[in-house]
């Protein structure tokens, strides 16, 4: 069997930059003007951003002038998940009704989950069963009860395409219909699901969606706000200046990086289907072997819809802070499912939310394949974790001696 050198199994992570999206960063870098500016040089600059704005607009199916570039999808997030966010048009007669109440999934982001600007006590949590989906039932009763006790009141409900961790999923066109029968706003993080499945923004009914580059083989450091219409609208925007970016986003665009996302978003959107069915093959071939090598071993939201390039897993015994750094030792680089912080082991928040037996889910680890993984890289993986499943069974063996 043929393995490669090392095998980097964390694209969800970080997905390494294609040569065409650096090629066109390194000819950005070389362009003078800054898109502001009224001569030649910045009217270069603009076009370039602009180029980039319609081509992660197309990734989504939004119109260019609803695209907002910002730092990352941090940021984006933090941006739109603030008390005030309005449904206006800008006109004289538009009703400005601010939201007032977050309500975000269990499993989401911590930048979604932790970094909203909402207080403690107007943010609320969506639980999920067990295989990581939202609970619809629960949304609906809550914004009924909200909107019963808060007339003309509006709330602002979050909640992630697909989960960063287990690759699950959520059914956000029918979270969008029980959010407009309630009057309330819907955002959707879409940062591990743009240019992994199709993204369409018309289709899903959100009112914004937020994009992060290096998650598609963009760079790092760039990401997006996309409208579903022009007809959000925030008084206390985080950084004000310039105007940039519709006043959206003021400073100047970091326009190398934007046109490194623009590349990586048509490069996406071009190869979306049968990168698809290619990842979700190489996935397959993962998990089949992983349940091979262990049957005892769980695969976390099997059951629902997911990536097709995301597995996140467990198996009795191997703790997942060990095992990580035998498999990088081993030449196998994957995430783990639960967090590490000052030398304490934390459960993952995606895990607890869906109910995983405490036991399993301090050993998780996550798979994350990408257009850089080959079916060595998942036969190097196999026979690192066979190697790490024989030490924990000697290791075992010897204590019950």
């Amino acid at each position: 069997m043929t393995v490669s050198a090392r095998a980097y199994l964390d694209h969800n992570a970080t997905t390494p930059a294609r040569p065409e999206v650096v090629e066109a960063m390194v000819r950005a870098l070389a362009m003078p003007g800054n898109p502001s500016s009224v001569h030649a040089e910045g009217r270069a600059a603009r076009a370039a951003l602009e180029r980039a704005r319609g081509q992660v607009a197309a990734l989504v199916g939004a119109k260019a002038t609803n695209v907002v570039f910002t730092s990352g999808g941090t940021e984006a997030n933090a941006t739109i998940l603030a008390p005030g966010l309005m449904d206006c048009d800008g006109g004289r007669d538009c009703v400005r009704i601010p939201a007032t109440l977050l309500l975000h999934g269990a499993t989401e982001h911590p930048c979604v989950r932790d970094g909203h600007r909402f207080r403690v006590d107007a943010a609320e949590a969506v639980p999920v069963d067990a295989s990581g989906l939202a609970d619809l039932g629960w949304l609906s009763a809550r914004l009924e009860r909200f909107a019963a006790e808060n007339p003309g009141a509006r709330a602002l409900v979050s909640l992630h395409l697909a989960n960063n961790e287990t690759g699950v999923i959520q059914p956000i066109a029918e979270a969008a219909a029980i959010t407009r029968r309630f009057g309330a706003l819907l955002h959707s993080d879409a940062v591990q699901a743009a240019g992994k499945i199709a993204v369409d923004i018309e289709a899903l009914g959100v009112d914004v969606l937020t994009l992060s580059a290096h998650k598609l083989g963009g760079p790092k450091g760039v990401g997006a706000i996309v409208f579903r219409t022009g007809a959000l609208e925030l008084a206390d925007k985080p950084l004000r200046g310039g105007g940039q970016e519709r006043g959206w986003r003021s400073g100047t665009e970091n326009v190398a990086g934007i046109v490194g996302f623009g590349a990586a978003a048509e490069i996406a959107l071009t190869a979306l289907v049968g990168e698809g069915a290619r990842l979700s093959a190489l996935r397959n071939r993962l998990e089949d072997g992983l349940l091979a090598l262990s049957p005892e071993s769980s695969i976390f939201g099997r059951a629902a819809p997911r990536l097709p390039n995301t597995s996140a897993f467990a198996t009795p015994g191997l703790m997942a802070e060990t095992t990580l750094i035998k498999l990088d030792l081993a030449g196998v680089a994957l995430s783990s499912g639960s967090a590490c912080s000052s030398g304490k082991v934390r459960r993952s928040h995606v895990l607890t939310a869906m109910g995983v037996d405490p036991a399993m889910s301090t050993g998780a680890l996550r798979a994350s394949l990408g257009w850089t993984t080959s079916g060595a890289e998942i036969d190097h993986f196999l026979a690192a974790y066979a190697k790490a499943l024989t030490a924990q069974s000697d290791r075992s063996a010897r204590a019950a001696a």
